[in-house]
């Protein structure tokens, strides 16, 4: 662990060297600092920051590093913190030692998943074969496997999981964001489609001094309704998972897509849409919609824009029961063709860098059953989406 923060102070671009290093290490081994998070602080930040200038970055690093340890004031009965303990088992493999492990198709996963839940008894660590930690099993957490079962793990490491043993939670995405740029909203409203609907308040000038002249100069004003875009859209966001780096992206374009777009739906789906979309991540298990429901409410003039990064297993689209958080009965790529069917104007907004596309076989799945409608998350890739909306 003090070697990872080691490595994140060079990563912040601190100029800490290994002789400051194992000055820290011999302190520690000293007993200089008690067994308080404070003072350990402040006696690694006198051992390894030189200038004052890098004080906010060292308290940056620190955080992310030693974040959730509690202090305590006796050193007897210190409690281990959990996360200290998960991090001591946590091990990182070589690209050498990850490119030996070869991955099981996803039936035999499933049926020895099953096994070794029935065999196994009690707890094991570093292999290769039992449901566990730190190894090369395709079950467990804090190891690496091509394709396995994620268990009992808190977060994604190496996104390699084909499913989620996990109870996980979302975040909804925050349509009162600031944005600090204008040009989402400029590339949306390329998207445009303008009726004048509802009940006659805005002045028609021109209409006004026509009626006005023909009335020998007496005022008679006219009133048209207010003009409105009367594009149709409905937004599908993957969140969760690796949608959790894009997130600030995704709240610029949720912002801006609220204010250009009056008649505008959103639901939230992971990875891929599957039998049932949701609208509140907090309740998402109990406030679930039918996918069926969405399309049979929503009549086929809607527009549709899925924003992911569409990276995942294969499996969690060809295949049934694919779904890295529960059992679908129909793949993805089913229920992915059913909402086109009915919403011939749709895209993908992708915001991982076209460049990585090729090198990921479920983006270059999605982008196929898009029918090649998939955009980066770029101002070009916003209004070429746009534009193919539009046609």
């Amino acid at each position: 662990m003090f070697t990872n923060f080691f490595y994140e102070l060079k990563e912040a671009k601190i100029p800490v060297t290994l002789r400051e290093y194992l000055t820290l290490m011999e302190a520690l081994d000293k007993g200089v600092a008690d067994y308080k998070v404070e003072d350990f602080y402040y006696l690694s930040r006198a051992c390894l920051v030189k200038d004052e200038k890098n004080l906010d970055k060292f308290d940056r690093v620190f955080g992310r590093c030693f974040e959730g340890i509690e202090f305590s004031a006796d050193a007897e009965k210190i409690d281990i913190p959990e996360d200290w303990l998960k991090q001591l088992v946590e091990k990182f493999f070589s690209e050498e030692e990850k490119a030996a492990l070869e991955a099981m198709d996803w039936d035999e996963l499933m049926e020895t998943l099953k096994k070794r839940m029935e065999e196994q008894k009690a707890r094991h660590e570093g292999g290769n074969k039992w449901i566990g930690t730190s190894g090369t099993s395709p079950y467990g957490a804090y190891g690496y496997n091509p394709a396995g079962v994620r268990i009992g793990q808190k977060e994604s490491r190496n996104q390699k999981a084909v499913k989620v043993w996990d109870k996980r939670e979302f975040k909804n995405l925050d349509d009162s964001l600031e944005l600090g740029t204008r040009n989402i909203k400029v590339a949306l409203r390329r998207l445009r489609r303008w009726a004048r609907e509802g009940n006659a308040e805005e002045l028609d000038l021109p209409d006004t001094i026509r009626a006005t002249a023909k009335n020998a100069g007496y005022l008679d004003l006219k009133m048209v309704p207010e003009r409105h875009n009367n594009v149709k859209v409905l937004l599908f966001f993957d969140v969760g998972g690796s949608m959790d780096p894009h997130i600030k992206v995704c709240q610029e374009l949720f912002s801006a897509a609220r204010s250009e777009f009056k008649n505008m739906e959103y639901f939230y789906f992971h990875n891929c849409v599957y039998e049932e979309v949701w609208q509140d991540n907090v309740r998402r298990r109990a406030d679930k919609l039918n996918t069926f429901q969405v399309l049979h409410t929503y009549p086929h003039d809607y527009k549709v824009i899925f924003v992911g990064d569409a990276t995942m297993s294969p499996y969690e689209i060809v295949h049934p029961g694919g779904s890295v958080e529960h059992w679908n009965e129909e793949s993805g790529e089913v229920w992915m063709h059913r909402v086109l069917d009915v919403y011939h104007k749709a895209v993908w907004l992708n915001p991982v860098p076209e460049g990585y596309w090729e090198t990921s076989p479920s983006i270059r799945l999605m982008k196929q059953i898009m029918g090649h409608r998939m955009f980066p998350m770029t101002l070009a890739g916003l209004e070429n989406a746009m534009k193919a909306l539009s046609r």
